[in-house]
């Protein structure tokens, strides 16, 4: 195997194990994580935006520097550098088990379940569902299914082409820190702020290529690309936006609107207005969306990889040959 080819067969071979077997079942990186992650909380927490920084960028950057260190030690073994790839790749991806919650929910739904479908929600969302009726919930089935595409498989697979182990890495501790301390309540609305706002820069690639590949991979093209460029902007998060407008253009469904969050109601702007009010087969639909684009950024960014480790070891080729 070519060292150049290294990291896009061990992104390949994690991407295929995810979709064969899903989540690891037992010693879930990153379910590890996220206890250390919340541990540390515990010991630096400060009602203030600084430490909440200091602790974003202690929790993460441990995380980037590990990740690093185990890419430098197999930097000269190709097989090795790929299974290593392989097995952060499978751990940070969560395509399969997000359509897996995604269609129980459908199923719940489809026979008459709603008790039942609101129980399984909180396993895909942090949405309050107790009043949800079968309409809203699976509106909020597809949203989470848009939004989760990109933060659970298309960002992680940019991070990846652009920065190797690390980026994918580092991708994930991000969007888990944002998951844990990144939300508006009373005791991380300053303390989560850079967790939120890091998450945001580093989600903003990925959730463009998701938006750009649900209008390739959906059935209305036109219609995803008018209502990313028409409505995208007016939705509370620079990424969700894009992503969830994107995906309800091209299934031809309107999004957004009243929702409730631990508690706290909040009334997003609908995204594609012209669309038609989400059914419970729009989940399976979302689903299938989900994987074509999971499916395409992987091909996507495996290409851009090798391109890009291609003309790195050229280039150290060069410099060895003018010594």
């Amino acid at each position: 195997m070519r060292a150049s080819h290294a990291y896009a067969c061990g992104a390949a071979l994690g991407y295929a194990v995810d979709l064969l077997l899903g989540d690891p079942r037992r010693g879930h990186p990153v379910a590890a994580f996220g206890r250390a992650a919340g541990a540390l909380e515990r010991r630096v927490w400060r009602d203030r935006r600084d430490a909440g920084a200091g602790y974003a960028a202690l929790a993460a950057g441990t995380v980037v520097a590990g990740a690093a260190l185990a890419e430098r030690a197999v930097r000269n073994r190709p097989r090795a550098r790929a299974a290593l790839t392989a097995a952060a790749v499978w751990s940070v991806l969560g395509g399969t088990s997000l359509a897996r919650e995604a269609l129980a929910v459908g199923s719940a739904l489809e026979a008459g379940d709603v008790a039942l479908a609101r129980e399984r929600l909180p396993r895909l969302c942090g949405r309050d569902p107790q009043g949800l009726d079968a309409e809203a919930l699976a509106r909020a089935v597809v949203e989470s299914v848009a939004e989760n595409t990109s933060d659970a498989v298309v960002g992680a697979l940019v991070w990846g082409a652009v920065a190797g182990l690390p980026g994918t890495a580092g991708f994930r501790a991000l969007n888990t820190l944002d998951a844990m301390v990144g939300h508006r309540s009373p005791r991380h609305l300053r303390f989560g702020w850079a967790a939120a706002r890091l998450d945001d820069a580093v989600g903003w690639p990925g959730a463009r290529l998701t938006a750009l590949l649900a209008a390739v991979a959906g059935g209305d093209a036109r219609g995803a690309v008018q209502a990313w460029r028409e409505d995208a902007h007016r939705h509370p998060s620079p990424n969700a936006g894009p992503v969830e407008a994107a995906f309800a253009g091209a299934l031809g469904v309107r999004l957004g609107g009243t929702l409730s969050y631990g508690g706290r109601t909040e009334h997003r702007p609908v995204l594609n207005t012209s669309g038609r009010s989400v059914g419970t087969r729009d989940i399976a639909r979302a689903v299938r969306l989900s994987r074509r684009v999971s499916a395409l950024a992987l091909v996507t960014t495996v290409a851009a990889s090798a391109v890009r480790e291609t003309v790195r070891e050229g280039v150290r080729r060069g410099r060895e040959g003018k010594r």
